[in-house]
């Protein structure tokens, strides 16, 4: 049996997928698990039955619907869709796919432009945090064609700044859920930290890595892969997310000193199984905030790369990732660095396809599907 569900399909910053209304969708968790990853042609490895893209970063889904929330205009549930595995986690947030909110919010009526600046207010339920979407619409229109140009995307295009709202201890409550800016794991220094998005903060050196490596040499590194699913499965046990091992939390994050004079940080960031061709906008929060937490590895590199003076905070973080860079502005609250009220950045978005999409009921022979859905669901 065919099906059929209404799609706006959006590149949101580096990342890239089908945006869907909740109200369009299964009530049941194990249905809606069921209908995106067959609507995503999940089960292949090049997922050739659906629209997914055979990469983490374009199999990816945005649910969006009118909020109830008082500080909302619309909830954002984001799945990961793991093609060949065959699974949907609920738990992480994507905050490039974020930023094609707003302007779906708009196209589909949920939330009315203004003539020049349409501010839509967002509830993620992966984190239950706020965030404000400033979507450029002269006339009442969406203006997607501009000048801004980030790192991971070809051409330019209009920008939207993201500011997240009070971004410490998504999942686990706590900036440093362990209560240490540094431990050790497996013989490794590692910082694990929670802002946007829990992660785990590692030295390139002690791998032996010089950190500028490219994705693809360090996806072919099967014992560094095998190295970093340990460290990151202890890491969640401490952090207080139990068993990872079918999930995506924590993101290991590799870190060196930046190679260019303006910059903070250089990344590699890891989600978490293959190296990000670029750095997701919930790690580079959570290293724009662990910079100027004392301690951390991402503050012992700035301090000793010359970048920032011990004992200071930094209001502006340049980040040096595979394909160029990404800046973001924090905002604490009073000088204490592990209070951060605001962390804004520009991405820009693209609409891609609006219409009807058809996928297949039930696929005959597919394992069951294993879903982590969001609590708030």
């Amino acid at each position: 049996m065919i099906n059929s569900i209404p799609c706006i399909i959006m590149r949101g910053g580096t990342s890239k997928g089908p945006f869907l209304r909740m109200n369009d969708l299964p009530e049941s968790p194990e249905a809606r698990t069921e209908t995106l990853l067959n609507l995503m042609g999940a089960g292949h490895a090049l997922q050739i039955d659906g629209i997914g893209g055979s990469d983490p970063l374009t199999s990816k889904v945005a649910i969006v619907e009118r909020s109830e929330h008082p500080e909302a205009d619309v909830d954002y549930l984001f799945a990961q869709v793991d093609g060949p595995g065959r699974r949907v986690d609920f738990n992480p947030n994507c905050g490039n796919m974020l930023s094609a909110v707003g302007p779906y919010a708009i196209e589909t009526g949920l939330v009315e432009a203004l003539d020049g600046m349409t501010v839509v207010r967002v509830r993620n339920l992966n984190t239950q945090r706020l965030i404000e979407c400033h979507v450029p619409t002269p006339a009442r229109q969406i203006l997607y064609e501009g000048d801004t140009r980030i790192s991971g995307v070809p051409g330019t295009a209009a920008g939207i700044q993201l500011s997240f709202l009070d971004v410490v201890g998504t999942k686990t409550g706590a900036l440093l859920p362990t209560g240490q800016a540094q431990e050790v794991i497996d013989g490794v220094e590692v910082t694990c930290l929670d802002a946007a998005t829990p992660t785990v903060l590692i030295d390139a050196r002690a791998f032996d890595l010089t950190g500028n490596e490219a994705p693809a040499e360090l996806d072919a590194n099967a014992l560094l892969l095998a190295r970093l699913e340990a460290i990151r499965r202890e890491a969640g046990q401490r952090m207080g997310l139990g068993d990872v091992s079918q999930g995506v939390l924590p993101k290991p994050i590799l870190l060196s000193a930046a190679s260019e004079a303006d910059a903070t940080l250089r990344a590699r960031y890891f989600v978490p199984h293959r190296c990000h061709k670029a750095l997701a906008v919930t790690g580079a929060i959570a290293l724009a905030t662990a910079v100027s937490v004392p301690g951390t590895i991402a503050n012992r590199i700035a301090v000793t790369s010359g970048r920032l003076t011990d004992g200071d905070s930094l209001d502006h973080a340049r980040l040096e990732h595979p394909s160029g860079y990404i800046d973001l502005d924090i905002e604490h609250r009073g000088q204490n660095p592990h209070d951060v009220a605001r962390v804004s950045l520009v991405r820009t978005a693209r609409k891609i396809m609006a219409g009807t999409l058809y996928y297949p009921g039930t696929v005959a022979g597919n394992p069951p599907a294993n879903a982590t859905e969001a609590k708030a669901c």
